[in-house]
């Protein structure tokens, strides 16, 4: 059952007030402004709190997400604190062959306690094949697909996505075509500490994300903190969306990487909001991270995180500067063909950069902040615009990037057209690997240093 409510039912009424003044504005702007070819951008959807309609003992919120080369990581929640930790699967519905035990965790937060949060490591398993499963013992069957082990595979990615009409419009257009891995550059139920929306969103996306891998980063949104008592912040995030960060060697559920189409393309999931100085942990472990990749046999890299190093919006400006500063030498040295970004509420493709200047041997930057969030779009950019910017565009939406070959990958970007989704940009990419002029060179600061 859903519930679609404004977001002001579920906050005291002197923030409701303040809310209603602060978002009526923005809603008139957004009618009134339109594009050049007359596509009328979007207000914020209505918050849909998604009920638990299932007995305390069956599974809910279930989501999957990679745990090495051939596992999966299989999630759900129960009210039933005495529920089992257990994942049955098998090839055929119905007929589970293979039973494994997992592990559980819960928290409290003020006056909110969670349900039994069940993580459940399964495998091996193979490429490409369905595996049907059922998970506490009780409950409805679940069953999902392997990614690949070979080219091609394709990919999801929404960023800020939240749980509004529009999060269901960009969900939908998601499953209108088939895909294998659903990429999250941060920004998930926008609970803000009100706990029952983390409830409500696990319940909102388990149709998709218990039958495709969904592997997120964290964004401003799942912080969390509150002095004093909570001060080290994604409590719930943590609790709730364990990622391979272990499987990686990383410290921090924070940030890990993972391969996908074997070892055809490695995959960095970095924390925008965690120490990444010099001196960090996370930008030590990204450097040995790196250092592991043989072009050779991997042609393609790419990173996710949340604040944006490159943005010509106004919104958010230099939110991500003192990341870019720490960590993008690092990046280019490596030859990261692709970085995603959040946060932005609005799509911005840029060419290849390094350093803030066009480089034909940098990433390419695509900020995709715009999957459904409850705080509208951001109308507002930068003008005249930056030759580096490609593409912008503030509309609700998503992306698809298929990794055709080893040399050559396309991305489009879909935007939400009410009840459809139209292709409004897309690229075709030739990896870097492939480039003896890119991989034969340093950056320049790189350089300066040997």
């Amino acid at each position: 059952m859903e519930i679609r409510c404004p977001r002001t039912c579920l906050l005291p009424l002197t923030t409701a007030a303040a809310v209603f003044f602060f978002f009526v504005p923005q809603i008139l702007i957004q009618f009134a402004y339109a594009s050049e070819k007359g596509y009328t951008r979007q207000p914020p959807g209505r918050i849909i709190f998604t009920k638990h309609d299932r007995s305390e003992s069956e599974p809910q919120q279930v989501h999957i997400s990679l745990a090495g080369s051939d596992h999966m990581r299989v999630t759900w929640v129960t009210e039933d604190h005495k529920a089992h930790s257990i994942v049955e699967y098998g090839t055929a519905p119905g007929q589970y062959t293979t039973m494994i035990r997992g592990n559980h965790t819960s928290y409290t937060y003020f006056f909110y306690s969670s349900g039994k949060i069940h993580h459940v490591k399964i495998g091996p398993l193979e490429p490409a094949t369905t595996y049907y499963y059922r998970c506490g013992g009780s409950g409805p069957e679940f069953s999902f697909k392997m990614p690949p082990s070979t080219f091609p595979i394709e990919f999801a990615v929404v960023g800020d996505l939240g749980q509004t009409e529009w999060t269901n419009s960009t969900l939908k257009h998601v499953e209108s075509k088939d895909y294998d891995v659903f990429l999250l550059p941060g920004d998930l139920s926008y609970a803000d500490s009100q706990q029952p929306l983390w409830d409500s969103f696990g319940r909102l996306v388990e149709p998709i994300a218990s039958r495709r891998p969904w592997m997120v980063t964290e964004g401003n949104h799942e912080i969390e903190i509150f002095p004093i008592i909570y001060p080290h912040g994604f409590k719930a995030y943590n609790a709730r969306w364990r990622m391979p960060y272990e499987e990686s060697g990383s410290e921090s559920n924070l940030y890990y990487s993972f391969d996908v189409a074997g070892d055809g393309i490695h995959i960095i999931m970095l924390g925008s909001y965690t120490k990444f100085g010099s001196d960090s942990a996370q930008y030590k472990w990204l450097q040995h991270d790196l250092a592991k990749i043989d072009r050779k046999t991997t042609p393609w890299v790419i990173v996710l995180l949340h604040a944006p190093w490159y943005n010509t919006n106004t919104a958010h400006q230099g939110e991500g500067e003192s990341m870019r500063k720490a960590m993008e030498e690092l990046l280019c040295g490596a030859r990261v063909d692709l970085v995603f970004a959040g946060h932005v509420h609005a799509y911005e493709r840029f060419t290849r950069i390094y350093d803030n200047e066009a480089d034909s041997c940098g990433p390419v930057y695509v900020t995709i902040g715009d999957g459904g969030n409850r705080e509208g779009l951001a109308m507002s950019y930068k003008e005249p615009a930056s030759p580096l910017s490609m593409f912008r565009e503030a509309s609700f939406g998503h992306g698809r990037l298929r990794v055709l070959n080893h040399t050559h990958m396309h991305w489009s970007w879909h935007r939400n057209n009410e009840t459809n989704s139209v292709v409004a940009d897309e690229v075709w990419l030739e990896s870097l690997s492939a480039s003896s002029t890119c991989m034969g060179q340093q950056p320049s600061s790189l350089k300066d240093e040997l």
